[in-house]
């Protein structure tokens, strides 16, 4: 969604097709193709009966089907991984393999198939404990567990009562890192990096970094009080070898590489890898890009070094309305009522949306909306978002009051002593 009102803004394109698409995309003049992200077929033929001059494979779920594989087959331009490539996403055991391989920082792990195994490791280790379903899982499939006991029961969940299903067939149990996190996605060409802006998710359902992990309630860039020293390290010291190692291990990777990190008293170390955008880091991430989207796919594809520049001052904030009941139970068909309130200056991402019987917006899914602001400051940006926010009918969303809270700290003047 981001990507494809990126793309509307280049003066280098005239079409823009999204495959499915949503509700909200259509309503923001988006074409939207009711074909299946995975029906590589369909997606075939569509693209060239269109003449497309390039195809953007985002979604995790179609690159692990191995969409881009048979895009290229039929000699169709396609920018993101091959299926041997996304597996960096697609199974937590191998990226933590090719990390202690390559020497990529990263906390210590171990792999569990069997239930027995992982409790004798997890009462070994202790808590605080991280449990991982190895596979995909929306976002679901990760448990910081503060006790033994929630471990054991994650551990449970996923090898015992089958809670990912294939996903969960194996999982990653890791040690708890300290620090401060950020996400850092960049343009990947082979051994070609070309780094982006950083920006800070939060992935608790509720405020304080407290409730289940989720797919994402909100997110900013740029983060400020991270150093570009730490950028700087983490892009040599983890994305480069990355995007070596991939290459070494006949997995080259072409297409969005997102790092999920933390910054340790040790440096930045790999909490998770992606191989696509990460949302709802590129709403906001692809706010402060101010050269041409379209123009920089297109120089990647043609194995040129893309010219990236980013707006360099302010902020930008991206808040998530969710379904009431997400993470995990959730009703859907939820009208949306406020957005037309909305000041011009809001931006406005749908995801889970769709229409009713009458033409209405109504929810379609765990995380509905996006709303984004950006400002000179933190503390600006808030005041403002927030504010928009209650322009929405929120009975049945729900949404986290302090996304961007570390920032905005970081802003407020040491009291002298």
């Amino acid at each position: 969604m981001p990507s494809a009102k990126n793309y509307k803004k280049s003066p280098q394109v005239t079409r823009v097709y999204c495959v499915p698409g949503n509700a909200g995309m259509a309503q923001d003049g988006i074409k939207c193709i009711a074909i299946a992200e995975t029906d590589s077929q369909e997606l075939i033929a569509f693209a060239k009966k269109q003449r497309l001059d390039w195809v953007f494979v985002g979604p995790e779920v179609p690159l692990l089907a191995g969409v881009v594989d048979d895009l290229q087959a039929a000699n169709i331009q396609v920018f993101g991984p091959q299926k041997k490539a996304a597996i960096i996403e697609g199974s937590k055991d191998f990226a933590k393999q090719l990390m202690q391989s390559y020497h990529i920082p990263t906390a210590a792990s171990q792999t569990f198939t069997v239930y027995d195994e992982a409790k004798t490791y997890i009462e070994m280790k202790g808590a605080p404990i991280v449990i991982k379903a190895d596979g995909l899982a929306a976002g679901k499939g990760v448990v910081v567990a503060e006790t033994t006991t929630e471990a054991l029961e994650a551990a449970y969940a996923m090898l015992c009562d089958n809670q990912f299903g294939a996903s969960g067939a194996a999982i990653v149990v890791e040690d708890f890192l300290v620090g401060e996190e950020f996400s850092l996605m960049a343009f990947v060409d082979g051994e070609n990096v070309y780094p982006m802006v950083i920006a800070q998710d939060h992935k608790r359902a509720l405020a304080g970094d407290k409730g289940l992990n989720t797919g994402g309630m909100g997110a900013y860039a740029p983060v400020h009080h991270i150093s570009q020293a730490v950028i700087n390290e983490a892009v040599e010291t983890i994305l480069k070898p990355t995007a070596v190692a991939m290459v070494t291990e006949e997995r080259s990777f072409t297409g969005i590489l997102y790092a999920g990190l933390i910054l340790t008293a040790s440096g930045p170390k790999v909490i998770e890898f992606n191989a696509r955008f990460g949302d709802p880091e590129t709403q906001v991430v692809l706010d402060r890009l101010t050269s041409d989207f379209a123009t920089v796919i297109t120089d990647i594809l043609a194995h040129r070094t893309p010219t990236l520049t980013w707006q360099t001052d302010g902020v930008t904030l991206g808040v998530v309305l969710a379904s009431k009941g997400y993470p995990q139970a959730y009703e859907n068909g939820k009208l949306l009522a406020g957005f037309e309130q909305l000041n011009h200056d809001t931006a406005v991402f749908h995801a889970g949306v769709a229409l009713n019987a009458t033409n209405e917006l109504v929810t379609n899914g765990g995380r509905v909306s996006l709303l984004a602001m950006r400002a000179k400051t933190m503390q600006a940006a808030q005041a403002m978002l927030y504010q928009e926010l209650k322009k929405i009918d929120t009975r049945e969303l729900v949404y986290r009051e302090d996304i961007g809270h570390r920032a905005a700290t970081a802003e407020r003047p040491t009291s002298p002593r």
